[in-house]
């Protein structure tokens, strides 16, 4: 869901987009037998690569890390935003490469481009409607609908799995994820069906909440000035009055499970940002829930017209992002002239 605001409170509701998505259901099938279908060769080149191989290798080949962020899988994200064209998330989990998150245009995402049209993907990659993993003694099949085949389809190439983000207005390959079968299983991107042991991720502490909440939050912002500098419009700065009535909103709605820009105690955006003594001349707000992670929830606000609308709106400035469990807020302000 996606609003403007200004301060005498007019507020124009663009879109009824809730932007919530529920996790996939997962059930299971005793007598399911997966088939053994012909899939394409790995990747000889590119980012891909990376998967498998040990933290060492990917220094060499990236070097340091800006800085690097809890996840709620078990690995930690190596965040690679020096310049908006080579944006990148490297996740690592026991000293290995497990997935990688690729948004900059200037990546080598082989046999994939950022920025390829989405008609020459179908023309040249066989994209299913159903995944089939074998992982561990167990058995998982993946379902597609169509909203998944249109906007997030998956390739599977040897056994690396990659999966699209693909933007609707543009018909453009937006970013892509790179993943292992384990954290394939762990996320749950999609319905899904198994036999044996369902893979779960371990339930964080409160402390580690706190910093995947924390990075959550970077990483959101980061992306959406990727994706405004793709967009020619001007980055965003912080505003940290602003982030913290973004994530009190995010706390809201996850304490009362009440998914709303309209808070029952603590009211409108307007309401909320004046409470927190954020001066501004107009404001914005996203909000989304149970996505899989913060770069997932980025692309699906910017497939929704209105969320899309305010998060490449040229008349903000300044940004705050505030995450709470599953539960997402982006808070966009146009500061005041003093």
């Amino acid at each position: 869901m996606s609003i403007n605001e200004v301060p005498d409170e007019k507020v124009l509701i663009k879109e009824d987009h809730t932007m919530e998505m529920n996790k996939p259901s997962s059930s299971q099938k005793p007598d399911y037998k997966p088939s053994k279908d012909n899939q394409a060769h790995a990747p000889k080149e590119g980012l891909a690569l990376l998967i498998g191989k040990d933290v060492s290798a990917v220094k060499k080949e990236l070097g340091e890390p800006n800085r690097i962020d809890e996840s709620l899988y078990g690995y930690q994200w190596y965040i690679y935003n020096k310049d908006y064209k080579h944006y990148l998330q490297v996740g690592v989990e026991k000293n290995r490469v497990v997935t990688i998150f690729a948004l900059g245009e200037n990546l080598d995402v082989a046999p994939f481009e950022i920025g390829q049209p989405v008609e020459e993907i179908f023309n040249t990659q066989y994209i299913d409607t159903n995944i089939n993993i074998d992982f561990n003694h167990s058995s998982y099949r993946f379902e597609l609908n169509d909203t998944d085949l249109n906007l997030r389809p998956i390739v599977q190439l040897g056994n690396i799995y990659v999966q699209l983000y693909i933007d609707k207005f543009t018909g453009i390959l937006s970013s892509i994820r790179f993943l292992n079968a384990e954290t394939m299983i762990k996320q749950k991107p999609y319905e899904l069906v198994f036999t044996g042991q369902l893979i779960k991720p371990e339930e964080p502490s409160v402390e580690q909440w706190k910093l995947i909440q924390e990075g959550t939050e970077k990483e959101i912002f980061d992306i959406t000035n990727v994706l405004r500098s793709r967009y020619q419009q001007h980055p965003l700065l912080w505003d940290t009055g602003t982030a913290e009535t973004a994530y009190m909103h995010s706390k809201d709605m996850s304490d009362n499970n009440d998914f709303s820009h309209n808070s029952k105690e603590f009211g409108s955006l307007t309401d909320r940002l004046g409470k927190a003594k954020v001066v501004f001349k107009s404001a914005g707000e996203n909000i989304a829930a149970n996505y899989t992670d913060g770069p997932a929830a980025v692309e699906g606000w910017l497939n929704s017209k209105s969320h899309r609308e305010t998060l490449l709106s040229k008349s903000f400035t300044h940004l705050g992002v505030g995450v709470f469990k599953e539960f997402y807020t982006q808070n966009f302000i146009q500061k005041a002239e003093k």
